[in-house]
């Protein structure tokens, strides 16, 4: 799929809009992205150089993060204001990750949602067969 530089400005003035119509949504969307909860609540247990963080998002996620998309997660809740970026000049060069006091706010309530998630999942799962059998039924009575 290739994507115009016209589909793509128009793509990016799109979501410029949308944050100025919405600034919270956004950072709601930072906050509880696929990799931003998990880098979040990791970093809670205390700062992280990079790559320990990708092997403890890894660990948690059953799949690996890829360079790539942790660097791009760290960058933008580095700008929100959640993340803070400690780049020691020493050789070789070390960098910490760690949260921000706005940062440890947010990850404690996406902890307390992840927690709840996985306390409830069993419920959340019975209520799905039970939509999917009611669906199921709905379908064959109307073929019928």
């Amino acid at each position: 799929m290739t994507v115009s530089a016209g589909g793509a400005a128009a793509g990016a003035a799109r979501r410029n809009e949308d944050a100025a119509m919405c600034p919270y949504r956004l950072v709601l969307e930072h906050v509880t992205s696929r990799w931003g909860v998990l880098v979040l609540i990791e970093l809670l247990e205390g700062p992280h150089r990079f790559s320990e963080l990708r092997r403890a998002v890894g660990r948690v996620s059953g799949r690996g993060v890829s360079e790539k998309m942790l660097a791009q997660t760290l960058q933008t809740l580095e700008r929100d204001g959640l993340v803070h970026r400690d780049a020691k000049p020493v050789i070789p060069p070390r960098v910490d990750y760690s949260l921000t006091g706005l940062g440890r706010e947010a990850a404690e309530q996406v902890r307390v949602l992840a927690r709840w998630t996985q306390d409830r999942m069993a419920d959340v799962e019975q209520a799905r067969q039970a939509y999917d059998e009611a669906r199921r039924a709905n379908d064959v009575a109307r073929e019928a």
